[in-house]
Parts: structure tokens; C-alpha cells; sequence
């Protein structure tokens, strides 16, 4: 079976089996909510992943609604699938600055069949979270915002992390996006479990795109220094 046949069908078993979650906090799954998503999701990863060499494991925080909620693809928006990866896409073209610096990225590692030949994005939660605020606007949760939440998914995140491993990833180094609570959550869980050699943390997209795009360039080469270091 292919890298891609795996990851396929990973995505088509999702389903949260954790705890109940907090009251107010919705789990989002776009291969059971979106027949685009498992469409474009299983065209992208049979044009990138069709083969069966091992990749290094990257791993977010959990999907965010306008990213791989719609496209069932990590830090992707439509309009990134479209314009980089050349995936045709009907639905709600949305904007993600995550995907935005991501894809910067990509072209200057050297392209996506380069990136993705030795590169596999998920999350530490493969599943999304959101709640409604105030204004009855449904918004991003992440798995950590709350202690309640984070004791519910913690089962289902380590069962996750082991399937994920088995999908044929390196684990010499495991890369983390985020360096506050994401990287400490994992770091804590290799602690126990030894499921990586190391870990290596780089601060999380969002965050460079909302606080620090003046220094995005610093960021792309911090990214591609740590990317480097394990392609041969």
C-alpha cells in the first residue's frame, strides 16, 4: 500500500472515540461533513504521496475551519490547493495566513512535489475543534485552550500520534509547529512514550503571520535550516 492509500484511508476512519468533550465545543471532521474534502484531500495525497518512501512527521495543532476543514489537507486552504498545488476546488474559497506562510515556504524548500516528497503534515489532534463565542460566531478551538478539553482528547491524541507513526513516518525527529503549549504538550508525550528521537519546534505559522510578517523571511530560512538538516 502507497504512502498516499494510507493516509486516505486514515482520513476516511477518523471519528473522535475520546472523552466527552466541554459544553460549547463542537468537533469538527471534514471527511465525514464534506464530500469536496474527501475529494481534493484523496487527489492530493495520490499526486504527492504515491509511493512508499518514509517521511519526516510535522506535526500542528489540530485542523482550523478555514484551512483543512474545507480542503481535509493541513495548513491548505482552497486558494493555496488551487494556485499551488493546481487541484481543482468547488466550494468556499477562504483565505488561511497559516497556509499563506506555509506555501511561502514550500517554494523556497523547492516546490511542493519536492516538499511533500519529504514532508508529512498532520496534527497532533487530526480532528478540529470549534465553539461559539458571544456574538454566536462559531470560532477555532484548540485542543489545549481548555484543561477540561485537553483531558478529554488526551486518549485519543496518543492513539492518534502511534497510527500517524504507522503510516511510514521517520521518527528520528518529529517537527512541531508551535513553541509555546504544542511544543510542551508533545514534548511531554515523547517524555512518556519515546515515540521520537527528538523533537524540533518552530514557531507556528499563525503566529508569524499575525505578529511577526515583517520578520517572515527570518522565519522561512529558520524553517529551511531545521528542514534541511534531515534530507540527505
Amino acid at each position: 500500500m502507497t504512502f498516499a492509500e494510507k493516509v486516505i484511508q486514515f482520513n476516511a476512519r477518523l471519528q473522535y472515540t475520546g472523552l466527552p468533550l466541554p459544553q460549547g465545543i463542537r468537533i469538527m471532521n471534514p471527511f465525514r461533513e464534506s464530500r469536496e474534502a474527501v475529494r481534493v484531500s484523496e487527489e492530493f495525497y495520490r499526486k504527492y504521496y504515491n509511493d512508499v518512501n518514509p517521511r519526516h512527521l510535522i506535526l500542528g495543532i489540530n485542523p482550523g475551519r478555514f484551512g483543512a476543514g474545507l480542503t481535509g489537507v493541513p495548513f491548505t486552504d482552497p486558494k493555496r490547493l488551487v494556485s499551488e498545488c493546481h487541484i481543482p476546488y468547488e466550494g468556499r474559497v477562504t483565505h488561511e495566513p497559516s497556509s499563506v506562510f506555509v506555501y511561502e515556504m514550500i517554494s523556497a524548500f523547492g516546490g511542493t512535489e519536492k516538499f511533500y516528497g519529504k514532508f508529512y503534515i498532520n496534527s497532533l489532534c487530526p480532528l478540529g475543534f470549534t465553539s461559539i463565542d458571544e456574538k454566536g460566531r462559531e470560532k477555532n478551538y484548540n485542543y489545549y485552550d481548555s484543561p477540561a478539553l485537553m483531558a478529554a482528547v488526551s486518549d485519543y491524541i496518543i492513539e492518534n500520534i502511534r497510527t500517524q507513526i504507522g503510516l511510514g513516518v521517520k521518527t528520528d525527529v518529529v517537527f512541531c509547529f508551535g513553541t509555546g503549549k504544542n511544543e510542551s504538550y508533545l514534548r511531554k508525550l515523547n517524555d512518556r512514550y519515546s515515540f521520537f528521537g527528538k523533537v524540533i519546534a518552530l514557531e507556528h505559522p499563525r503566529f508569524i503571520m499575525q505578529y511577526r510578517t515583517r520578520s517572515k523571511q527570518t522565519y522561512i530560512d529558520k524553517y529551511l535550516n531545521a528542514f534541511l538538516s534531515v534530507v540527505p
